[in-house]
């Protein structure tokens, strides 16, 4: 009887908070680059943009003063990629270069430091190993990669998880998970590691956007096992934006086969109880961008407004989280 008035109270305080906060368009105080295909990471209570289809430099945002800054240009072209704050340092792991669809994989990490304003190479990926279009993590000082595929949109998925050292330099192969996928996020939440949202991009067989992966699969750093969540992501879509708040995973934006324009759902999977809840929608869908968690607030920038290519925003948008 207890869990049943706990669930009720959760359900209660959720559909509450659906009904009364909804996204703001944040007025800033001077506009930054429009960009998808790229990321949106938080690192030292800033935001930085980075990378995408076209050449844009790294682009800063304080929350403080809604102040965009430009910053250093990039080494190359790269996209495709779910960039993670590391040592107070922003790392591009598993990212594409080139042109559709056969978009190359980067073969070594490129590092930016932000106090800096610098960038440099990092560590080579194994050639074994080597693909785009990852889930990237951190945990416990170490820095995993799940899933990608090898040749750009054109085929060559993967089920590979592997994890990496910084301080040793060993690279590690773990389980492969229990099915391939790119265009996604990967979030740590309770020492599991969840992969969400995606697809297997196959332009080799004409069917690019078509083969969306419904299931969520998440590893279990306890146990060392994969498993998959009972139910699936009520939205199939790839290009998808992740965040974890508690035990709750945000997912949203993404694009679909089902629709042209981008999609605005935002879906909160209670990482407990395996039940899905949807939240207030954006004002503007978009995909190919990332999204950041702080103080009690979630942020999304940037993103293309349709399936494809564009049009390319350059827009912020904030929910009140608390």
């Amino acid at each position: 009887m207890k869990h049943i008035f706990t669930l009720l109270f959760c359900l209660f305080a959720i559909t509450s908070f659906a009904q009364n906060k909804s996204w703001e368009i944040l007025e800033t105080t001077n506009e930054a680059s429009p960009r998808h295909e790229n990321s949106f990471v938080e690192c030292d209570g800033k935001f930085y943009a980075l990378g995408g289809r076209t050449d844009r430099p790294v682009e800063e945002f304080d929350p403080k003063t809604k102040t965009w800054k430009t910053l250093a240009d990039v080494p190359m072209n790269f996209h495709h990629f779910q960039a993670i704050s590391f040592d107070h340092e922003i790392y591009v792991i598993g990212a594409f270069t080139g042109g559709y669809p056969h978009e190359k994989p980067i073969p070594n990490f490129l590092i930016f430091n932000p106090k800096k304003n610098e960038w440099r190479e990092g560590p080579e990926i194994p050639k074994d190993r080597l693909r785009g279009s990852v889930g990237v993590f951190v945990r416990n000082g170490k820095i995993y990669l799940a899933s990608g595929i090898i040749d750009g949109h054109w085929d060559g998925h993967v089920t590979w998880f592997d994890e990496y050292d910084p301080k040793t330099g060993e690279w590690k192969i773990l389980p492969d998970a229990p099915r391939a996928r790119d265009h996604f996020s990967a979030t740590l939440i309770d020492d599991k590691a969840y992969l969400v949202g995606g697809r297997r991009s196959s332009a080799v067989i004409g069917k690019v956007l078509d083969l969306t992966v419904p299931e969520v699969d998440y590893f279990d750093f306890k146990t060392n096992t994969w498993h998959t969540v009972e139910a699936p992501i009520p939205t199939e879509r790839a290009g998808t934006s992740n965040v974890a708040i508690g035990s709750n995973l945000i997912v949203m934006n993404g694009e679909s086969i089902a629709q042209e324009s981008a999609h605005a759902e935002v879906e909160m999977l209670d990482t407990k109880t395996g039940n899905w809840t949807s939240l207030p929608e954006l004002n503007q869908g978009r995909h190919g961008t990332g999204v950041v968690y702080y103080k009690g607030k979630i942020y999304v920038a940037a993103g293309s407004a349709n399936r494809g290519g564009g049009p390319e925003l350059n827009n912020i948008e904030v929910l009140e989280w608390k």
